[in-house]
């Protein structure tokens, strides 16, 4: 459902709230490294990431990427809306295209619910609130 894209953004952010502040900046390298994507596809990700505000980055022998308080008040909704657009919530799942509650393709009423909630799931937590569910071990960004 989510692109490649989005999963590596959304690990990422993860690891940025988990692992960075304004004082420790962390390089696309590393977190690549860290969390096992490509290198060359997280740059371009957190490009896209950086222009839209949902985390910010340093140039410099110092520089890198970190999240501030307002980076991470913003939610996962948003890192979706950045990288896939809002698609994956408008679109027919058959790829219709003129699927509505008037007009509904087959599963429609089977995934329109799905994807309402999945919406409210993923605007309902902050970045913050999802960073600490996993530093207390309640949920993992990567498995080694």
């Amino acid at each position: 459902m989510l692109s490649n894209s989005c999963k590596y953004a959304i690990r990422a952010i993860l690891y940025l709230a988990y692992n960075s502040s304004k004082t420790e900046k962390i390089g696309s390298k590393i977190i690549a490294e860290k969390i096992s994507i490509p290198a060359p596809f997280l740059a371009k990700i957190f490009q896209k990431l950086s222009k839209e505000k949902i985390i910010r980055s340093s140039k410099g022998p110092h520089g890198g990427f970190y999240l501030t308080e307002k980076e991470l008040s913003k939610t996962l909704f948003d890192v979706v809306k950045c990288i896939d657009g809002l698609s994956i919530f408008e679109n027919c799942f058959l790829g219709l295209p003129k699927c509505s509650d008037e007009n509904p393709c087959a599963i429609h009423n089977i995934v329109s619910p799905c994807k309402t909630h999945l919406r409210q799931e993923l605007s309902s937590k902050t970045i913050a609130e999802i960073a600490e569910e996993t530093k207390k071990g309640k949920s993992f960004i990567f498995l080694k």
